[in-house]
């Protein structure tokens, strides 16, 4: 077997790292080796870099469900620096017209234009529905979920499954404009047919935005009244 080679080159590589962590959650310094055919050592080396930069942090893996002996592995996750790669320039001209547009109408306003923000991921969400109706609901919303930028993917759980949202173009205007985040989880919720509950959220400085979908109870059989 052929040992894995290192990059020509530090940027690519490094962007590689960037793009992985975004996309798919947190890993560990093993995953990314295995995932990118590099050598411990070379991830190490970038993984430094990245620390060193802030661009990256590390905190203990967090374990859902029983945890197995020896110490939990260590995780690399992006830092506010590292999605400033990813978002747009356009964060505080957002938060100051919001500003102004709350003074001048009301914070009624600022809910509703949230609204009309996220009608195209409804839009987009329906269609999906209609042309895959046996497609489950979840999978269509990533799909819609997907186009805006959001890197979004299902992860199973015992009592359901929780979308996740590894990136926000949004996060600082969401910090600034918690309804935001309101009206997206109350769209969830409608599109999906569930109570949905959000469980962490880039904005307020999570890793990941989590929102968790129960599975839906049985529908219970009631005998009829003779």
């Amino acid at each position: 077997m052929t040992a894995p080679m290192e990059a020509e080159t530090d940027v690519p590589t490094r962007r590689r790292v960037v793009d992985l962590i975004l996309h798919d959650g947190p890993q560990t310094a093993r995953q990314l080796a295995e995932r990118l055919q590099l050598t411990p050592a070379a991830v190490r080396r970038h993984l430094t870099g990245l620390l060193d930069e802030g661009v990256l942090t590390s905190r203990e893996e967090r374990v859902y469900g029983a945890r197995g002996r020896g110490r939990p592995s260590k995780v690399f996750v992006l830092t506010d620096v590292g999605r400033a790669e990813f978002k747009q320039s356009y964060d505080a001209l957002a938060i100051a017209a919001l500003r102004r547009l709350s003074q001048e109408v009301g914070p009624d306003a600022v809910r509703q234009l949230c609204v009309d923000q996220f009608a195209c991921v409804e839009e987009r969400f329906l269609a999906a529905r209609e042309a895959r109706p046996e497609q489950p609901a979840i999978e269509a919303l990533v799909e819609a979920l997907e186009i805006d930028g959001y890197a979004p993917s299902v992860r199973p759980v015992h009592s359901g499954n929780q979308l996740l949202q590894h990136h926000c173009p949004v996060a600082n205007v969401a910090d600034a404009f918690p309804i935001l985040c309101e009206v997206e989880t109350q769209l969830f919720s409608r599109l999906l047919g569930s109570h949905v509950q959000r469980l962490a959220t880039i904005a307020h400085g999570d890793g990941v935005c989590t929102t968790h979908v129960p599975t839906p109870l049985p529908t219970p059989n009631i005998p009829k009244r003779k």
